[in-house]
Protein backbone atom coordinates (compact mmCIF):
# COMPACT_ATOMS: atom_id res chain seq x y z
CA UNK A 1 0.00 0.00 0.00
CA UNK A 2 1.29 3.46 -0.89
CA UNK A 3 1.84 5.69 2.11
CA UNK A 4 1.09 9.39 1.75
CA UNK A 5 2.00 12.10 4.25
CA UNK A 6 -0.47 14.98 4.11
CA UNK A 7 0.65 18.18 5.85
CA UNK A 8 -1.82 21.05 6.14
CA UNK A 9 -5.42 20.15 6.97
CA UNK A 10 -7.20 23.47 6.55
CA UNK A 11 -10.47 24.02 4.71
CA UNK A 12 -8.99 22.66 1.49
CA UNK A 13 -6.52 20.11 2.87
CA UNK A 14 -9.03 18.16 4.94
CA UNK A 15 -11.16 17.35 1.91
CA UNK A 16 -8.13 16.41 -0.17
CA UNK A 17 -6.70 14.14 2.52
CA UNK A 18 -10.10 12.53 3.04
CA UNK A 19 -10.38 11.66 -0.65
CA UNK A 20 -6.94 10.05 -0.61
CA UNK A 21 -7.94 7.93 2.38
CA UNK A 22 -11.17 6.93 0.63
CA UNK A 23 -9.09 5.89 -2.39
CA UNK A 24 -7.28 3.35 -0.22
CA UNK A 25 -4.01 5.14 0.50
CA UNK A 26 -2.35 4.95 3.91
CA UNK A 27 -2.58 8.67 4.77
CA UNK A 28 -0.51 10.11 7.63
CA UNK A 29 -2.14 13.45 8.48
CA UNK A 30 -0.35 16.33 10.19
CA UNK A 31 -1.42 19.85 11.16
CA UNK A 32 -0.74 22.37 13.93
CA UNK A 33 -4.43 22.10 14.85
CA UNK A 34 -5.26 19.04 16.93
CA UNK A 35 -8.91 19.38 15.93
CA UNK A 36 -7.97 19.27 12.26
CA UNK A 37 -5.96 16.09 12.79
CA UNK A 38 -8.83 14.57 14.76
CA UNK A 39 -11.20 15.29 11.88
CA UNK A 40 -8.77 13.67 9.46
CA UNK A 41 -8.59 10.56 11.64
CA UNK A 42 -12.39 10.35 11.62
CA UNK A 43 -12.18 10.46 7.83
CA UNK A 44 -9.84 7.46 7.70
CA UNK A 45 -6.36 9.00 8.03
CA UNK A 46 -3.75 8.23 10.67
CA UNK A 47 -2.48 10.95 13.00
CA UNK A 48 1.12 12.13 12.80
CA UNK A 49 2.44 14.33 15.60
CA UNK A 50 5.76 15.30 14.04
CA UNK A 51 7.17 15.79 10.57
CA UNK A 52 9.28 12.68 11.05
CA UNK A 53 6.21 10.65 11.99
CA UNK A 54 4.40 11.92 8.90
CA UNK A 55 7.05 11.58 6.22
CA UNK A 56 9.53 9.00 7.52
CA UNK A 57 7.83 6.09 5.78
CA UNK A 58 5.91 8.05 3.15
CA UNK A 59 6.27 7.33 -0.55
CA UNK A 60 4.58 10.65 -1.33
CA UNK A 61 4.31 13.90 0.61
CA UNK A 62 1.46 16.30 -0.13
CA UNK A 63 1.42 19.77 1.40
CA UNK A 64 -1.34 22.39 1.50
CA UNK A 65 0.03 25.42 3.34
CA UNK A 66 -0.88 29.12 3.68
CA UNK A 67 2.12 30.90 2.16
CA UNK A 68 5.62 30.59 0.72
CA UNK A 69 7.32 31.08 4.09
CA UNK A 70 5.44 28.08 5.46
CA UNK A 71 6.42 25.94 2.47
CA UNK A 72 10.08 26.84 2.98
CA UNK A 73 9.92 25.98 6.68
CA UNK A 74 8.04 22.71 6.24
CA UNK A 75 10.36 21.44 3.52
CA UNK A 76 13.70 23.12 4.19
CA UNK A 77 13.64 23.65 7.96
CA UNK A 78 16.02 21.86 10.30
CA UNK A 79 13.23 19.44 11.25
CA UNK A 80 11.54 19.58 7.86
CA UNK A 81 10.53 17.19 5.13
CA UNK A 82 13.97 17.17 3.47
CA UNK A 83 15.54 16.08 6.73
CA UNK A 84 13.24 13.10 7.32
CA UNK A 85 11.82 11.90 3.98
CA UNK A 86 12.97 8.55 2.69
CA UNK A 87 15.09 8.27 -0.42
CA UNK A 88 13.14 8.55 -3.67
CA UNK A 89 10.04 10.15 -2.14
CA UNK A 90 7.82 12.32 -4.33
CA UNK A 91 6.70 15.73 -3.07
CA UNK A 92 3.53 17.52 -4.21
CA UNK A 93 3.01 21.05 -2.95
CA UNK A 94 -0.55 22.21 -3.57
CA UNK A 95 -0.16 25.51 -1.72
CA UNK A 96 -0.71 28.74 -3.64
CA UNK A 97 2.55 30.64 -3.22
CA UNK A 98 4.91 32.98 -5.03
CA UNK A 99 6.65 31.63 -8.11
CA UNK A 100 10.27 32.19 -6.93
CA UNK A 101 9.67 30.20 -3.73
CA UNK A 102 8.06 27.33 -5.64
CA UNK A 103 11.00 27.16 -8.04
CA UNK A 104 13.59 27.41 -5.28
CA UNK A 105 12.07 24.67 -3.10
CA UNK A 106 11.72 22.33 -6.07
CA UNK A 107 15.33 23.01 -7.08
CA UNK A 108 16.50 22.26 -3.54
CA UNK A 109 14.45 19.05 -3.48
CA UNK A 110 15.96 17.85 -6.75
CA UNK A 111 19.48 18.62 -5.53
CA UNK A 112 18.78 16.30 -2.59
CA UNK A 113 17.59 13.52 -4.87
CA UNK A 114 13.83 13.95 -4.49
CA UNK A 115 11.19 14.52 -7.16
CA UNK A 116 8.80 17.43 -6.66
CA UNK A 117 6.08 19.40 -8.40
CA UNK A 118 4.11 22.49 -7.53
CA UNK A 119 0.39 21.71 -7.96
CA UNK A 120 -1.86 24.56 -6.81
CA UNK A 121 -5.60 24.04 -7.17
CA UNK A 122 -8.78 25.73 -8.27
CA UNK A 123 -12.25 24.68 -7.24
CA UNK A 124 -12.71 25.87 -3.67
CA UNK A 125 -13.79 23.97 -0.58
CA UNK A 126 -16.59 22.24 -2.45
CA UNK A 127 -14.17 20.98 -5.08
CA UNK A 128 -11.76 19.74 -2.40
CA UNK A 129 -14.52 17.82 -0.64
CA UNK A 130 -16.02 16.48 -3.85
CA UNK A 131 -12.74 15.50 -5.48
CA UNK A 132 -13.39 17.80 -8.45
CA UNK A 133 -10.46 20.21 -8.13
CA UNK A 134 -8.39 21.45 -11.04
CA UNK A 135 -4.65 20.93 -10.51
CA UNK A 136 -2.12 23.12 -12.31
CA UNK A 137 1.25 21.40 -12.12
CA UNK A 138 4.77 22.61 -12.69
CA UNK A 139 7.92 20.48 -12.69
CA UNK A 140 9.63 17.72 -14.58
CA UNK A 141 7.35 15.52 -16.68
CA UNK A 142 8.62 12.40 -14.91
CA UNK A 143 7.58 13.83 -11.53
CA UNK A 144 4.22 14.92 -12.94
CA UNK A 145 3.59 11.45 -14.33
CA UNK A 146 4.30 9.97 -10.89
CA UNK A 147 1.97 12.44 -9.21
CA UNK A 148 -0.97 12.29 -11.61
CA UNK A 149 -2.57 9.04 -10.36
CA UNK A 150 -2.67 10.54 -6.86
CA UNK A 151 -3.98 13.89 -8.08
CA UNK A 152 -6.71 12.11 -10.03
CA UNK A 153 -8.25 11.00 -6.73
CA UNK A 154 -8.52 14.63 -5.59
CA UNK A 155 -9.31 16.39 -8.84
CA UNK A 156 -11.34 16.22 -12.02
CA UNK A 157 -8.87 18.12 -14.20
CA UNK A 158 -5.09 17.72 -13.91
CA UNK A 159 -2.76 19.72 -16.16
CA UNK A 160 0.98 19.82 -16.67
CA UNK A 161 1.88 23.48 -17.19
CA UNK A 162 5.58 22.97 -17.83
CA UNK A 163 8.65 23.76 -15.77
CA UNK A 164 8.85 24.14 -12.01
CA UNK A 165 6.74 27.05 -10.76
CA UNK A 166 4.50 27.12 -13.82
CA UNK A 167 1.64 25.69 -11.80
CA UNK A 168 1.80 28.82 -9.66
CA UNK A 169 1.97 30.96 -12.80
CA UNK A 170 -1.22 29.36 -14.12
CA UNK A 171 -2.95 29.73 -10.74
CA UNK A 172 -2.25 33.42 -10.17
CA UNK A 173 -3.06 34.35 -13.77
CA UNK A 174 -6.32 32.38 -13.63
CA UNK A 175 -7.37 33.91 -10.33
CA UNK A 176 -6.46 37.43 -11.42
CA UNK A 177 -8.78 36.91 -14.37
CA UNK A 178 -11.46 35.48 -12.06
CA UNK A 179 -11.24 38.49 -9.75
CA UNK A 180 -11.56 40.89 -12.68
CA UNK A 181 -14.51 38.93 -14.11
CA UNK A 182 -16.28 38.91 -10.74
CA UNK A 183 -15.95 42.65 -10.25
CA UNK A 184 -17.17 43.35 -13.79
CA UNK A 185 -20.11 41.01 -13.28
CA UNK A 186 -21.03 42.76 -10.04
CA UNK A 187 -20.87 46.17 -11.72
CA UNK A 188 -23.13 44.97 -14.54
CA UNK A 189 -25.79 43.52 -12.21
CA UNK A 190 -25.68 46.63 -10.03
CA UNK A 191 -26.07 48.96 -13.02
CA UNK A 192 -28.92 46.87 -14.40
CA UNK A 193 -30.74 47.06 -11.07
CA UNK A 194 -30.29 50.81 -10.76
CA UNK A 195 -31.67 51.25 -14.28
CA UNK A 196 -34.75 49.18 -13.44
CA UNK A 197 -33.83 45.73 -14.80
CA UNK A 198 -34.18 42.91 -12.25
CA UNK A 199 -31.37 40.42 -11.70
CA UNK A 200 -33.19 37.40 -13.08
CA UNK A 201 -34.12 39.09 -16.33
CA UNK A 202 -30.62 40.47 -16.82
CA UNK A 203 -29.19 37.02 -16.07
CA UNK A 204 -31.51 35.33 -18.55
CA UNK A 205 -30.38 37.73 -21.26
CA UNK A 206 -26.69 38.16 -20.53
CA UNK A 207 -26.02 34.49 -19.74
CA UNK A 208 -26.90 33.72 -23.36
CA UNK A 209 -25.21 36.79 -24.83
CA UNK A 210 -21.64 38.02 -25.19
CA UNK A 211 -21.35 39.02 -21.51
CA UNK A 212 -21.65 35.42 -20.35
CA UNK A 213 -18.87 34.24 -17.99
CA UNK A 214 -18.29 31.74 -15.19
CA UNK A 215 -18.77 34.33 -12.43
CA UNK A 216 -22.26 34.94 -13.81
CA UNK A 217 -23.50 31.48 -14.71
CA UNK A 218 -21.89 29.34 -12.00
CA UNK A 219 -21.34 31.77 -9.14
CA UNK A 220 -23.71 34.67 -9.74
CA UNK A 221 -22.96 37.52 -7.27
CA UNK A 222 -26.55 38.80 -7.47
CA UNK A 223 -28.97 36.86 -5.25
CA UNK A 224 -31.58 34.83 -7.09
CA UNK A 225 -30.47 33.53 -10.50
CA UNK A 226 -28.09 30.74 -9.35
CA UNK A 227 -29.59 29.06 -6.25
CA UNK A 228 -26.34 27.36 -5.19
CA UNK A 229 -24.27 30.57 -5.31
CA UNK A 230 -22.96 32.12 -2.05
CA UNK A 231 -25.00 35.25 -2.86
CA UNK A 232 -28.06 33.27 -1.78
CA UNK A 233 -26.43 32.35 1.52
CA UNK A 234 -25.53 35.87 2.64
CA UNK A 235 -22.15 35.42 0.90
CA UNK A 236 -20.97 32.63 3.20
CA UNK A 237 -17.55 31.74 1.78
CA UNK A 238 -16.82 29.01 -0.68
CA UNK A 239 -13.71 30.96 -1.66
CA UNK A 240 -13.15 33.84 0.75
CA UNK A 241 -12.42 37.38 -0.37
CA UNK A 242 -9.26 37.26 1.74
CA UNK A 243 -8.00 34.31 -0.30
CA UNK A 244 -8.78 36.12 -3.54
CA UNK A 245 -6.83 39.12 -2.22
CA UNK A 246 -3.88 36.86 -1.44
CA UNK A 247 -3.89 35.55 -5.02
CA UNK A 248 -4.25 39.04 -6.50
CA UNK A 249 -1.27 40.22 -4.46
CA UNK A 250 0.75 37.27 -5.70
CA UNK A 251 -0.27 38.17 -9.26
CA UNK A 252 0.82 41.78 -8.79
CA UNK A 253 4.16 40.69 -7.32
CA UNK A 254 4.68 38.40 -10.30
CA UNK A 255 3.65 41.15 -12.74
CA UNK A 256 6.16 43.52 -11.17
CA UNK A 257 8.94 40.97 -11.50
CA UNK A 258 7.99 40.20 -15.10
CA UNK A 259 7.47 43.91 -15.91
CA UNK A 260 3.99 43.05 -17.24
CA UNK A 261 1.22 45.64 -17.31
CA UNK A 262 -1.85 44.46 -15.36
CA UNK A 263 -3.90 47.62 -14.65
CA UNK A 264 -7.18 45.74 -14.17
CA UNK A 265 -5.46 43.23 -11.91
CA UNK A 266 -4.12 46.12 -9.83
CA UNK A 267 -7.60 47.64 -9.58
CA UNK A 268 -9.07 44.29 -8.56
CA UNK A 269 -6.45 44.00 -5.82
CA UNK A 270 -7.33 47.50 -4.57
CA UNK A 271 -11.06 46.69 -4.38
CA UNK A 272 -10.54 43.45 -2.48
CA UNK A 273 -8.14 45.30 -0.18
CA UNK A 274 -11.05 47.61 0.67
CA UNK A 275 -13.01 44.53 1.79
CA UNK A 276 -10.06 43.56 3.99
CA UNK A 277 -9.87 47.06 5.46
CA UNK A 278 -13.58 46.90 6.26
CA UNK A 279 -13.11 43.58 8.04
CA UNK A 280 -15.24 41.80 5.45
CA UNK A 281 -12.59 39.63 3.84
CA UNK A 282 -14.20 36.57 5.44
CA UNK A 283 -17.13 36.91 3.04
CA UNK A 284 -17.09 34.96 -0.19
CA UNK A 285 -15.17 36.74 -2.94
CA UNK A 286 -18.48 37.31 -4.74
CA UNK A 287 -19.34 39.49 -1.74
CA UNK A 288 -17.48 42.26 -3.53
CA UNK A 289 -21.01 42.90 -4.82
CA UNK A 290 -21.77 44.47 -1.44
CA UNK A 291 -18.81 46.82 -1.91
CA UNK A 292 -19.99 47.76 -5.42
CA UNK A 293 -23.50 48.41 -4.12
CA UNK A 294 -22.22 50.48 -1.21
CA UNK A 295 -23.70 48.10 1.38
CA UNK A 296 -20.53 46.49 2.74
Amino acid sequence: MTTIAFIGLGNMGIGMATNLAKAGYDVRAMDLSEDAVANAVKAGCKAAKTTKDAVGEADIVVTMLPAGKHVRTVYMGEDGVFAHAKKGALFIDSSTIDVPTARDVISQAEEKGFSMIDAPVSGGVGGAAGGTLTFMCGGKKTAYDQAKPVLDHMGKNVFHAGEAGNGQVAKVCNNMLLGIHMIGTCEAFNLAEKLGLDAQTFYDISSTASGQNWSMTSYCPAPGPVPTAPSNKDYAPGFAAGMMLKDLRLAQDAASTARAATPLGAQAEALYALMESAGKDGLDFSGVMKLIKGSL
